[in-house]
């Protein structure tokens, strides 16, 4: 059963923007891991496996302007639009959030203590500034759409065999490995062969021949971004694409496609989404 979980924080002293980086974010989701479970933290920190988990950069509440303060997507209105690149401190005491995905039921399960015991006056660290976090959210949520469970049964169950419209909106930099090097273009093959992989290893409804050639592109909105730190630059797209189904392909294969496009929201796609990259959620209308 995949989450969406999101945690709200407050800083009580300032995070720099050095420390709001991908490996930053990793090591705080590796601490709350060995809080509970230091061998599991142990495991996860030496795993060079495709991870069950994913994160997201972090988040600051307040209504964002684009000023200069950070940076941020411009894909589409319709875009929960995130910010994956802060250029100024964030102030204590600023409301922010964090998503933390898992697609594995015993991961979360390993993990119930922490959901449980949240003690909001128990500082983490992120670099040299500390957290509180002062709530989770792990159901659907008005009012913030990052927020979700559902088993993988019902991810299946309830999606279409008829819709043939799929519009995805890559909220983070977004890459994709081809051998021994990295492309930015989302094609059908990179997208829903990333969503696949992820889904037939944690899901248990494994889709053997996923019909790629009848999904095609039909909107193209994005740009790309480069992400650089001292130790190495990422580059990966943000933007929406949307992709439809033509030609003569059966309910079932609609289906399928249609659950990968779901789980989308949980699973992210691309590199580094335990870094905070490739996050990705279908969108409607």
């Amino acid at each position: 059963m995949p989450h969406s979980l999101v945690l709200n924080l407050i800083p009580q002293s300032p995070i720099y923007p050095n420390y709001l980086t991908g490996r930053h974010y990793h090591a705080l989701f590796l601490n709350l891991v060995s809080s509970v479970d230091r061998s599991l933290g142990d495991l996860l920190h030496d795993s060079t496996a495709d991870k069950a988990f994913t994160l997201s950069p972090l988040q600051v509440k307040s209504s964002y302007t684009g000023n200069g303060s950070g940076k941020r997507g411009y894909a589409n209105q319709k875009n929960y639009t995130l910010q994956w690149q802060q250029d100024k401190p964030i102030p204590p005491g600023t409301p922010c959030w964090w998503r933390i995905s898992l697609l594995d039921d015993t991961l979360f399960s390993q993990l119930t203590p922490l959901w449980l015991n949240i003690n909001p006056e128990h500082a983490w660290h992120l670099g040299s500034a500390d957290l509180y976090i002062t709530s989770i959210l792990g159901t659907a949520q008005s009012t913030q759409p990052w927020a979700n469970a559902c088993t993988y049964k019902q991810l299946y169950e309830q999606a279409s065999e008829s819709d043939r419209t799929i519009s995805l909106t890559f909220t983070t930099p977004t890459a994709f490995r081809q051998g021994k090097y990295d492309t930015t273009l989302p094609t059908r093959e990179c997208v829903f062969n990333s969503l696949l992989a992820r889904w037939n290893k944690y899901s248990g409804i494994e889709f053997e021949n996923l019909f790629l050639d009848a999904i095609f592109p039909s909107f193209v909105n994005i740009h790309t971004e480069i992400l650089a730190d001292s130790r190495s630059k990422f580059i990966g797209i943000v933007g929406e694409v949307d992709y439809r189904i033509l030609g003569e392909a059966e309910p079932i294969q609609i289906k399928q496609i249609n659950t990968l496009a779901d789980f989308a929201l949980y699973a992210g796609v691309g590199r580094k989404t335990t870094m905070g990259m490739g996050m990705t959620r279908r969108i409607n209308g």
